[in-house]
């Protein structure tokens, strides 16, 4: 039986709180949305990739690199929403699956979307999305570093911008961090982003947490291939990542 068709869709608002105008921040020539879009076009096992956007000058840019765009409403109080709107129009009746790619990870790694696809399709789970072993001692205590626990199953048991779990015993366990890049089968997406707000999710301003909240799952994947360096979020973030792509 073939697989359903995969899209990728990267949601991206002009204007971010920290960092205005970022996702066409100039990183080497090229707009940071069109580095992101190119890593997602290099993942093997996806169909199609798509920018969901609220601005005409986000559109434009992509229309300048040959990409795909769809401009949606401003009212949308989340990516998932937006990514939401460009899954259910009629071009992509035909898909099965949507992956919600951060416009602000121009270091995605293409393979670990490839690990994401595998996990969701393959494991029949309705949302899926990345971690990775978190070394870095600043990366633990910093609450821009959102940690995963998972149960048995690889099933996310919960999302937190604290340092989870409390290591009271020196087991050697790994503390994870979350990679903010998700997959869902289309018919969840859509349920998914219908869903109101709930508290754990509110508090920690962590979105995941409503599909845990009310009583779904999500499969966490231990990516092989972390992204190099940050999102972007801020002027610092974008200097490193500039650095990092420098180096080669």
């Amino acid at each position: 039986m073939k697989q359903a068709k995969v899209l990728a869709v990267i949601p991206s608002r002009y204007d971010a709180t920290r960092l205005p105008g970022k996702p066409l921040a100039d990183i080497h020539g090229k707009p940071m949305i069109q580095h992101v879009y190119e890593a997602v076009l290099r993942a093997k096992s996806i169909d199609t990739v798509a920018v969901a956007t609220d601005d005409e000058r986000v559109m434009e840019a992509v229309k300048a690199f040959g990409g795909q765009s769809y401009m949606t409403s401003r009212d949308h109080i989340s990516g998932t929403s937006r990514v939401a709107e460009v899954a259910s129009l009629a071009a992509f009746a035909d898909f099965g699956y949507v992956l919600n790619v951060q416009g602000d990870e121009p270091l995605l790694d293409p393979r670990s979307l490839d690990e994401l696809v595998s996990g969701l399709t393959n494991d029949g789970v309705q949302s899926a999305t990345l971690c990775y072993a978190v070394c870095d001692e600043a990366a633990l205590a910093s609450p821009a570093c959102v940690k995963v626990v998972r149960g048995l199953s690889g099933d996310a048991l919960y999302f937190s911008r604290s340092t989870i779990p409390f290591m009271r015993n020196r087991t050697g366990l790994a503390v994870y961090g979350h990679i903010g890049i998700y997959g869902f089968e289309k018919n969840f997406l859509k349920a998914f982003a219908a869903l109101p707000q709930t508290p754990l999710a509110e508090a920690e301003s962590l979105e995941q947490l409503k599909i845990l909240e009310n009583g779904y799952r999500m499969r966490v994947i231990e990516t092989t291939f972390p992204p190099r360096g940050p999102s972007v979020d801020t002027p610092e973030d974008l200097e490193c990542v500039r650095r990092i792509l420098a180096a080669g």
